[in-house]
């Protein structure tokens, strides 16, 4: 059996070159005042969602912020020491939305019966002007939490029409990261009605649950689908370093926390190891930490250098990560952005220009492009 070790202030070199900014674009605002924007949706050329922590959906239509709320929007559990975690998060679009108007919906949500405890949600309705009806549950993760971190959150729909959803290990609870009764620390699959595919990888496994897709995980926020429709890309916060970009494969454990290149937050080990056998690697991790938010894979024709290139936005310092990818190795990092500060979120938009949301109280969209 193979170990690798990890040990207190050893610097890790980089095998690829990380360059400031050398693209040629232009940059606009699209919307500010945002209250903590997480996710974006792009809806059509002149449409976008966008989701704000403390619990509200906007509308960003023509280039002008709807100053109306999207209503209907179930309640949010927000942490309260700074509204930083939990809330309302993602915002994904139906795969054929233009033909049933449903949008997905994921938050930190309080227990009903236990107001001390809580769990990432997600929720399916129906965009019905400004409001949203037909509000259903599709997941919850459990077991609830007395966390308020973590959570994961992020949404991708695959193109079999399922649904990979994140969920975070809540902080204090990364031991069950390893087992796969609960859903700390896991991506999970569903349908689009939230039923659990046939074929998921634990689906008759005893004391499995059958809608675990991968596990091992810290607290994975980016997800992206690669341009050949296969490959799936996902990001996690590491603790102090190691940050991690991984491609995750059906049934795969990730490692955390038996392996990992960062400290605990007190300096000390989490466990000497970085690698072991049965253990998924990372292609990419960062020491120390970038705090990576969401991905996006370039699929536009307005930056053809950019073509099949991962973003990747980062909350510390602050900026965007322009990273080149050949036979699944990141090759270059190039370092966007950095005077916006935190950033939160990027997404392809229709016309083959970014957006770009960034962090905070009074948060902005911005768009990147060219004439």
């Amino acid at each position: 059996m193979r170990f690798h070790f990890l040990f207190p202030l050893v610097f890790i070199l980089f095998a690829h070159a990380v360059i400031s900014s050398d693209s040629e674009f232009k940059m606009e605002t699209l919307a500010e005042g945002l209250d903590h924007a997480w996710g974006i949706a792009v809806v059509s050329d002149n449409e976008i969602l966008v989701t704000e922590g403390v619990g509200r959906l906007r509308r960003i239509v023509d280039g002008q912020l709807d100053p109306v709320p999207i209503k209907g929007i179930p309640p949010v559990f927000l942490y309260p020491a700074d509204l930083t975690q939990g809330g309302l998060c993602d915002v994904a679009l139906h795969p054929r939305y233009n033909e049933n108007q449903l949008i997905y919906l994921s938050f930190g949500e309080a227990d009903k019966d236990d107001p001390s405890l809580n769990a990432m949600t997600v929720v399916r309705g129906r965009l019905e002007g400004h409001n949203l009806v037909d509000v259903q549950q599709i997941f919850k993760a459990e077991p609830p939490r007395k966390t308020a971190a973590h959570y994961g959150a992020r949404i991708l729909f695959l193109g079999d029409g399922t649904m990979l959803i994140t969920s975070g290990d809540g902080f204090n609870y990364r031991d069950q990261a390893q087992t796969l009764d609960n859903h700390v620390g896991k991506i999970v699959r569903l349908n689009d009605d939230g039923s659990i595919p046939d074929d998921n990888p634990f689906v008759g496994i005893k004391d499995a649950l059958p809608d675990i897709w991968s596990f091992g995980h810290r607290n994975p926020t980016g997800m992206a689908l690669g341009n050949d429709g296969m490959t799936i890309f996902e990001h996690e916060h590491g603790p102090q370093g190691g940050d991690e970009l991984n491609i995750v494969n059906i049934g795969k454990n990730y490692g955390w926390p038996l392996i990992t290149y960062g400290l605990d937050y007190s300096g000390s080990l989490i466990t000497p190891f970085t690698e072991r056998e049965g253990l998924e690697q990372p292609i990419k991790y960062w020491v120390p930490s970038i705090a990576p938010s969401a991905l996006a894979i370039y699929q536009g024709d307005m930056f053809p250098d950019w073509k099949d290139n991962l973003f990747i936005t980062a909350m510390v310092p602050g900026d965007l990560r322009r990273l080149t990818i050949i036979d699944n190795k990141v090759v270059g990092e190039e370092i966007m952005l950095s005077e916006l500060g935190r950033l939160r979120n990027v997404v392809n938009s229709t016309d083959g220009s970014l957006l770009v949301a960034t962090d905070g109280p009074d948060g902005k969209i911005v768009r990147l492009y060219k004439d």
